[in-house]
């Protein structure tokens, strides 16, 4: 009997066999996750299948004409070193054609993402700490973000990713399992924060603050609304010396790292803002 690999696109059902995939592979997913990427793009998600059987899933987002992004990239472990990952990655990259194509990859894949025209822009470190160290009170004023017009909220995030995503954050700021926070000066939003509840613990992301105060005060308030020694994860750009130095004044423990890489140009995503990284899996 021959066998027969197919790929195609993932029903939504599928998106979750992927997220359950990348909690066996320790990445630690959102209770929701699934919900809220497959906002993102519908028709972004990819399943491999031997004879009927799914044994390869990739993410292969699309944002805009000009814009993509690589994630959950995954091969069942007896079908590793086969080829069935090389077929779905290249279907991946061929359906980002002519985008500028992000991801997030370990570290020791950075020499074959380099093979398909990636280029390293910096890394990102994930940091885990306990939610009773970090839930530290601060003076600043701050809302939850649903007391605010979304539209003041979308404003505030258009420079933290290339192209607007308008679907994927209004699913991502009304999850169930999700808390979120902003800061305002002189009436003025400079600052939000969110927190979801994960597999294990929860994870702080997207964080962007316009200085490490604001950026300490919202870990704080955030990290005060989840139980007492519960893990808290946040996933830095190693490239910003500020967010670096409060994960650790914070006694945060470094996890992994990962490498984002792009095939064009680096994008202007505010990084020097940035002292919570959104999603690895999709930007």
């Amino acid at each position: 009997m021959s066998n027969t690999y197919t790929i195609r696109t993932m029903t939504r059902d599928e998106v979750d066999l992927a997220i359950e995939w990348a909690a066996q592979e320790g990445w630690n997913p959102g209770l929701e996750d699934a919900h809220c990427y497959y906002q993102a793009d519908p028709q972004g998600f990819l399943i491999g299948l031997l004879n009927d059987e799914p044994i390869a899933v990739i993410s292969a987002v699309k944002y805009a004409s000009a814009f993509g992004f690589i994630g959950f990239y995954i091969v069942k472990p007896d079908y590793r070193g086969q080829g069935f990952g090389l077929k779905i990655w290249q279907a991946a990259v061929a359906r980002l054609a002519g985008c500028n194509i992000g991801l997030d990859g370990v570290v020791e894949q950075q020499e074959n993402y380099k093979k398909s025209g990636f280029s390293l822009a910096y890394s990102n470190r994930r940091y885990q700490g306990s939610s009773h160290k970090l839930a530290v009170q601060s003076t600043l004023e701050l809302t939850e973000l649903d007391a605010l017009p979304f539209s003041t909220i979308a404003q505030f995030l258009e420079p933290f990713f290339p192209v607007q995503r308008t679907g994927f954050w209004h699913a991502w700021l009304t999850q169930s399992n999700t808390k979120s926070v902003g800061v305002l000066v002189g009436g003025e939003l400079q600052g939000i924060g969110v927190i979801r509840q994960c597999r294990e613990g929860y994870k702080i992301g997207p964080l962007f603050a316009q200085n490490t105060q604001q950026a300490e005060a919202i870990i704080g308030a955030l990290s005060s609304q989840v139980a007492d020694d519960c893990a808290i994860f946040l996933d830095v750009p190693a490239c910003y010396s500020a967010a670096v130095e409060l994960a650790q004044k914070l006694d945060m423990t470094p996890v992994f790292d990962t490498a984002r890489m792009y095939t064009q140009e680096v994008p202007e995503i505010g990084i020097d803002k940035t002292f919570g990284v959104t999603s690895f899996e999709i930007g």
